[in-house]
């Protein structure tokens, strides 16, 4: 094991390189790496990535930092963030295995436009950025997938922008629950994902305050129950039929 050093304008990120996990015995079958193992048996972005191991609660993309390379999570909860105004923190989404970190910025822009942060002690999978490029640019059906894979997140970026217009705070609020509870599932009646009310309101685009209220009406409405960070869904359906006519989850 060593330790990885990356030097950003102002900040140096440390990650911990670990034993890579080779991609034949991986796991996440929703990986596009994992999907295109075929054609990518012999190429360099199989043979020359890295695995990194991040502890609960570091930063491993810096927002405005270089961007060097793509993270695939292998296992763990991450955080995906963008500052906005007045130095607010919003949340974008929320990753797990499997899922692609730092992708916004590839191929278009020289620095992320995002940060990113485990919310669990957490495995990444490291691509450089020469290699993906040299990998899309020699497959055609990986390259295929990946535009398959933008067109995909670019269409739930419009729909959510769409859906949070016209919903109101409270809907916002419901609709992050929903989210949580379809991405991450539940252990023992509560979400599988515990996060402070502020996390909940920098996703839905509100206030601590009004998390709180609102989370104290649905208590009071017998709709979730609540046990620090600890949130449960005693009743999916109605608070799915309260938001059922934008036709539109915000997160997936």
């Amino acid at each position: 094991m060593q330790t990885k050093i990356t030097h950003t304008s102002n900040t140096i990120i440390r990650k911990r390189v670990i034993e890579n996990t080779s991609c034949l015995s991986c796991e996440n079958k929703d990986c596009l790496i994992k999907k295109n193992l075929t054609t990518l048996e012999n190429s360099p972005i199989i043979n020359e990535k890295n695995n990194l191991r991040c502890k609960r609660g570091q930063q491993f993309i810096m927002e405005g930092a270089p961007v060097n390379g793509l993270f695939f999570v292998l296992r763990g909860k991450v955080k995906v963030f963008r500052t906005g105004i007045n130095g607010r923190e919003q949340i974008v989404r929320f990753a797990k295995e499997g899922e692609i970190i730092g992708h916004r910025g590839f191929g278009t822009e020289e620095y992320y436009s995002i940060g990113a942060i485990a919310l669990e002690d957490t495995r990444l999978c490291y691509f450089s950025k020469q290699n993906l490029q040299d990998a899309l640019l020699n497959n055609p059906k990986f390259a295929y997938d990946f535009m398959l894979f933008y067109a995909n997140e670019l269409n739930k970026s419009e729909s959510k922008v769409k859906s949070i217009s016209q919903m109101t705070v409270r809907e916002r609020v419901i609709d992050s629950l929903l989210y949580i509870h379809r991405k991450f599932g539940d252990v023992r009646g509560f979400l599988n994902l515990p996060l402070s009310r502020k996390e909940y309101a920098d996703y839905a685009g509100t206030t601590e305050e009004q998390v709180i209220r609102i989370f104290s009406a649905l208590k009071k409405e017998k709709l979730i129950a609540a046990n620090g960070k600890r949130i449960g869904l005693l009743n999916e359906k109605v608070l799915k039929q309260e938001i059922e006519e934008h036709h539109y989850y915000l997160g997936s």
